[in-house]
């Protein structure tokens, strides 16, 4: 069967592009760099010609609110359209556990304006919202960072091993279509506070986490409901901790 996956470079999708084509199915890594682009729309016919699964797993260079929103709206549309002139049977985007509760935040509302795209569209779909990636959590600390003190939420998060993701990603790229949204997230819920703390103990980083209610992750404040899977949702393997003692050294500082 061949498989496109827009995004099939980064962290997930070449995870994902691996574990397929070990099942013996014709990937192709689709992005800008191998001449496929859904911005411009540049390549996308050639690329789903014959295809019968398509995975979008395509971010947005800039998290600026008018310059994600049509980001995502425009390549939405472009392969959305590439894909129904295809006749492509199954269509899959990775999204985000919490996104419509978080709809104060610029990018969360592009993810949604994203997804309304896909339901649309008439093409069988599956829409796979993930928790937070471990490899992210360096980034959210820099995120709250002011000098030696990072501000952060206290609320729960739930993150995931990259890893976990790509294996459902790839399984989802070879069941049938649900026609609507599953959760996947990491096997266990932590204060935000208490993971990166987790983080800078064992990188040796001197930043002293600091826990506000009011610091806001993407533009909007937290609940402790805003980033953790409900009940139905599928959990990976790889614990936190797990996760970071096989990292190596210069790949542990925040």
């Amino acid at each position: 069967m061949k498989i496109v996956i827009i995004g099939g470079t980064g962290l997930i999708g070449s995870k994902t592009v691996e574990r397929l084509r070990t099942k013996g199915h014709d990937v192709l890594a689709a992005s800008p760099n191998s001449g496929v682009d859904t911005i411009t729309g540049k390549g996308l016919a050639e690329a789903l010609a014959g295809a019968e699964v398509v995975l979008d797993l395509a971010n947005s260079p800039s998290f600026e609110d008018k310059a994600v929103l049509e980001f995502f709206q425009t390549s939405g549309r472009n392969l959305l359209k590439a894909a129904a002139d295809a006749g492509v049977k199954h269509h899959i985007a990775l999204s985000i556990v919490g996104m419509e509760r978080l709809q104060g935040s610029g990018y969360m509302r592009a993810k949604m304006a994203q997804e309304q795209l896909i339901k649309s569209s008439g093409i069988p779909y599956t829409i796979v919202h993930s928790t937070q990636f471990h490899e992210f959590m360096a980034g959210i600390a820099q995120s709250g960072t002011s000098g030696q003190m990072v501000h952060l939420s206290p609320a729960y998060v739930q993150p995931i091993a990259s890893d976990d993701v790509a294996d459902v990603m790839a399984e989802v790229a070879l069941a049938a279509p649900v026609n609507g949204t599953i959760e996947i997230g990491g096997p266990e819920k932590v204060r935000l506070t208490e993971i990166v703390t987790r983080l800078f103990k064992a990188t040796n980083d001197p930043r002293q986490v600091v826990a506000d209610p009011h610091a806001r992750y993407f533009g909007v404040e937290l609940e402790d409901n805003s980033l953790v899977t409900g009940a139905k949702a599928r959990l990976g393997r790889i614990r936190f901790d797990d996760w970071l003692s096989r990292q190596p050294p210069q790949k542990k500082s925040a």
